[in-house]
């Protein structure tokens, strides 16, 4: 599997919004209500679609349910842990840290969507669609919270009603509810949504390269090896050891394994902009982490798949 030719499209449309901001006329002005559009109606839209497509069936995937999430409590915790890790202790920017956490846990539904059947045959993609439907609300729940604490001492609203105004939040939760209730989109509606769907993954690409400043990154280089190094190093070892634990099968395993390497999510960028943190920094762990994928998923569905 070639990993590199399929991370290339979402790495290339970083790019593509990096140069077209910094070399053309299209600049930050353009961008910033772009990304407004993106955060509030395109990813919301996109996240809803790809829970509901497919139907779940705890039942059937009740262990890898429980080392999903499992997964994804360890990768929070983790993340929320480097102010005190070893080396960073006093040494990091403690607001600068809540908007980068969610890079440590956060992953790319995209790109798992388009690797379930090459990993795990057709029962992949519904083995990820339950992974999607049950992590997704509990990664953004994650990812908004230390955010939210950082900007209480600013009169922010109660962090109940942060969570709940969220978008990304309500889309994935409508959506896990309308597909446990049996609810499809419309067959009228499904080429609509689906264009909103695509349009969502390209501009939200382009808008995390338009933020993109490399050059930010060199302010805090050890919170971002560590962030990084919990997503493609840690995160992989720990879903190895879940797969032993729950008794995964072989289908099951990989899904897991290919669940916990993947690249974290180009939204990272526009939630930390959006809630006022860093998100240039932010957008350039993006980019390093797509790059990171083609190492990490290698890694974790060969060497750590065949242990």
């Amino acid at each position: 599997m070639n990993f590199a030719q399929l991370l290339f499209p979402d790495f290339s449309l970083i790019l593509c919004g990096y140069l077209l901001c910094r070399y053309t006329a299209l600049n930050r002005k353009v961008w910033e209500p772009l990304e407004s559009l993106v955060y509030y109606f395109l990813f919301p839209v996109l996240l809803f679609q790809s829970i509901v497509r497919n139907p779940l069936d705890l039942g059937l995937a009740s262990s890898l349910v429980g080392a999903g999430l499992s997964l994804a409590a360890l990768g929070i915790g983790l993340s929320y842990s480097l102010p005190w890790w070893p080396g960073l202790r006093g040494r990091i920017d403690l607001r600068l840290h809540a908007a980068t956490a969610q890079v440590g846990f956060r992953f790319n539904s995209f790109i798992a969507l388009a690797l379930a059947d090459k990993v795990a045959g057709p029962q992949g993609l519904l083995l990820v669609a339950v992974l999607i439907g049950l992590c997704v609300p509990v990664f953004n729940i994650g990812a908004v919270w230390p955010m939210f604490r950082h900007n209480r001492g600013q009169g922010n609203a109660s962090l109940w009603r942060e969570l709940v105004r969220n978008p990304l939040i309500l889309a994935t939760l409508s959506g896990l509810v309308a597909n446990l209730a049996g609810l499809q989109i419309p067959p009228w509606l499904s080429p609509t949504v689906s264009r909103i769907g695509g349009a969502s993954l390209a501009l939200g690409l382009m808008a995390a390269g338009a933020g993109m400043q490399l050059g930010s990154l060199r302010a805090a280089k050890g919170l971002g090896v560590a962030v990084l190094g919990i997503k493609h190093l840690l995160m992989p070892v720990v879903a190895w050891g879940l797969a032993k634990a729950f008794g995964l099968n072989a289908e099951q395993t990989g899904v897991l394994l290919m669940f916990s390497a993947l690249p974290t999510a180009s939204s990272c960028y526009v939630l930390a902009a959006r809630m006022g943190y860093n998100g240039a920094y932010v957008a350039g762990l993006v980019t390093l982490s797509t790059l990171l994928g083609m190492v990490s998923l290698p890694f974790a569905l060969g060497l750590l798949r065949g242990l």
